[in-house]
């Protein structure tokens, strides 16, 4: 199981956090959420192994674009309203232009006692993976859990990241269920403050994965 971190904007704290090697790290290009980036945001250099995730909240194509060049993005996340149409033409778009690399793409979902899980089946021509998160109001995540059975009502293949109030107790949680989840996503959690994260949390976390 992969470990994604999300939500990350202090330069020194992106480099304590790329020492400790996730296969993942999101960036918020939204700026609504307590962890944007902010329009002068320098990208340290992180190793080649490390992901780098852009999280966009209905953005347009061009400027996820823009972004995605400006800090040589790995992985596009789109956390909005976005439908099968827009991410069908946004793939196309990121994995054909010339002399560019392939970007690949995740859409977030939000899930509760009322989602169609029968929906994903539009979007798993264009989305390598898909982010389940906890349905709000809000756009961005809410730093709370839902109920993981839910999950027994998707029986798509696309590969999908599990999100939504993550903390070190669940790790093993997630790791011993019966669902197939490819990566964790942990934000709130293991933070000092929005946008900042605890090492010595992460640390822990790493540990847990690895003992599992």
């Amino acid at each position: 199981m992969l470990l994604k971190i999300c939500g990350l904007k202090d330069s020194e704290n992106i480099k304590q956090v790329a020492l400790l090697k996730p296969d993942f790290m999101g960036f918020i290009f939204y700026a609504e959420s307590k962890r944007f980036v902010g329009e002068d945001f320098v990208m340290p250099e992180i190793s080649s192994e490390i992901k780098k995730v852009g999280v966009f909240v209905n953005a347009t194509a061009s400027y996820i674009s823009e972004k995605s060049d400006q800090y040589d993005l790995d992985y596009i996340q789109i956390h909005g309203d976005e439908d099968s149409v827009f991410c069908s033409d946004l793939c196309i778009s990121l994995c054909t232009r010339i002399g560019k690399k392939e970007i690949k793409l995740i859409k977030a979902f939000g899930i509760d006692e009322h989602f169609d899980f029968d929906i994903l089946d539009e979007y798993s021509y264009s989305c390598d993976y898909f982010l389940f998160d906890t349905k709000a109001k809000e756009y961005g995540g809410s730093g709370r859990q839902f109920d993981w059975t839910l999950l027994e009502n998707y029986s798509g293949t696309t590969p999908f990241f599990l999100s939504g109030g993550l903390g070190l107790k669940d790790i093993k949680k997630v790791q011993s269920s019966k669902f197939k989840v490819q990566a964790i996503d942990v934000n709130s959690m293991f933070e000092i403050e929005p946008g900042i994260k605890d090492i010595n949390k992460l640390k822990k976390i790493n540990l847990s994965m690895l003992s599992a």
